[in-house]
């Protein structure tokens, strides 16, 4: 007779379910990588855009300012490759220089073959037009050619791809033993040619299914362009929402450096980011709503955890959320803040998606356009603050004092109100019957 592993004191299988959240929360974090080079591109590309370096009667500063601009959009332009590598070096455990190399390898096998796929001419005509150039021909006629310059119409989910696939082959196959006479193929060296293979494979089978998928996505981001007020306040909630689960990452991939497209000048960009750094009008719709969260209503909700600790806590308490408080102001990084309700207070979790919601989507409303590098935080505010393309400016930090007013009232009622256990309102453990703070914590 059969048993279950409960009935034999084994621990129970995890569920598929809860296979999926952990691998797509690793795909998650394994994005925090390449996106860890983007404050270095906008640092540099903003350096060098003509309000700062680039407007002089000085030759010199300008030629400056052109090598500074040229080298934030040389990383811009290569977000795919460094999306490809950064997913692979985090998603694969004990990750090395291998797994780095097998990512480039791979995607620049996809790269090539999807080029040449897009170009071919039974291809969709909207997607052999990205990647096609006119030249003139030996004989003086005007003749089409493929222009592998050109930006992969794929984007940064070809380089995510690529990135998964390299670190799956490498978890697979990094120990591989070959025979003696090839050995020096074996182990390590063996994922990039597996890697290879998988590109030039998956280049086909994409070149051949991309059409309606990038189409889908044209039209998704359509939408969010002619949208914005509506699109800004879903993209505000889910991203909050998704944050105990590592997923937002996903949601932030596309809408910063997938969708919606767009032109300036020479330069073709994709996603919210890269058009409002690459100066299209209109972009940033999509970021500034975070500021005045970032900035003024996270930090809001810290100080009102601090003042809803019992008095002989405060200090305590004070410490570590008036630090967390100016690291977001300042920054934008606002996990330490968050991390300290989500859990122990889902409605102010709740509270705080919401609000961030209605943000995006009254900026977005009122045309406000503000745009970041890393986070919505004062650093980015300040550097991007006389952008050409940024919008009511002081608008977005007038919304911010408000949010502030906003969140330190609603956190303050409803801590209080429903007892929520945040930071220094924990229960006092009896000390003389030897309770524990986890028992208290219980009983309460």
């Amino acid at each position: 007779m059969s048993s279950t592993s409960a009935d034999a004191g084994l621990p129970a299988a995890p569920s598929s379910q809860n296979a999926l959240m952990t691998a797509l929360s690793r795909i998650g974090r394994s994005l925090m990588l390449p996106i860890a080079a983007l404050p270095a591109a906008a640092l540099l590309l903003r350096i060098g855009q003509d309000d700062l370096l680039g407007r002089t009667d000085n030759a010199t500063l300008d030629k400056i300012a052109q090598v500074i601009g040229g080298a934030g959009g040389a990383l811009f332009d290569a977000l795919p490759l460094l999306f490809a590598v950064g997913v692979a070096v985090g998603f694969a455990r004990r990750a090395d220089g291998s797994t780095a190399l097998a990512a480039v390898v791979g995607y620049l096998v996809w790269d090539r073959v999807t080029h040449l796929m897009f170009f071919d001419a039974s291809a969709d005509a909207a997607v052999h037009k990205k990647v096609a150039q006119t030249l003139v021909g030996a004989d003086g006629k005007p003749a089409e050619a493929l222009n592998l310059a050109a930006a992969n119409p794929t984007g940064v989910l070809g380089g995510i791809l690529m990135g998964l696939v390299a670190a799956v082959l490498w978890q697979r196959y990094y120990r591989t033993k070959l025979p003696a006479y090839l050995a020096f193929f074996g182990g390590r060296r063996f994922v990039p040619i597996l890697t290879a293979l998988a590109g030039l494979v998956l280049g086909v089978v994409f070149g051949l299914i991309w059409p309606p998928i990038g189409q889908g996505l044209t039209n998704f981001g359509d939408w969010l362009a002619g949208n914005s007020t509506l699109g800004a306040g879903i993209y505000g909630v889910v991203n909050r929402g998704l944050i105990p689960f590592g997923l937002h990452h996903f949601v932030n991939s596309i809408v910063w450096f997938t969708v919606p497209e767009c032109t300036v000048g020479a330069t073709h960009a994709a996603g919210d980011l890269n058009c409002y750094f690459a100066g299209q009008d209109g972009a940033g719709a999509f970021m500034a709503g975070f500021f005045p969260v970032m900035m003024f209503g996270l930090p809001a909700a810290a100080i009102a955890m601090w003042r809803a600790a019992p008095p002989h806590r405060r200090a305590t308490v004070g410490g570590i959320m008036i630090s967390s408080a100016l690291i977001s102001f300042v920054t934008g990084i606002t996990e330490p803040i968050e991390f300290a309700f989500i859990f122990v207070a889902p409605i102010l979790f709740a509270v705080h998606a919401l609000l961030t919601g209605v943000s995006m989507a009254l900026v977005a409303a009122l045309d406000g356009r503000l745009g970041f590098g890393f986070s919505a935080g004062l650093i980015d505010a300040g550097l991007n603050a006389s952008k050409d393309n940024t919008h009511n400016f002081l608008l977005i930090m007038l919304i911010g004092v408000v949010y502030f007013v906003l969140y330190y009232l609603i956190f303050s009622f409803l801590i209080k109100k429903l007892n929520i256990m945040t930071p220094g309102r924990e229960p006092e453990p009896d000390v003389d019957s030897g309770e524990s703070a986890d028992t208290a914590r219980a009983r309460a």
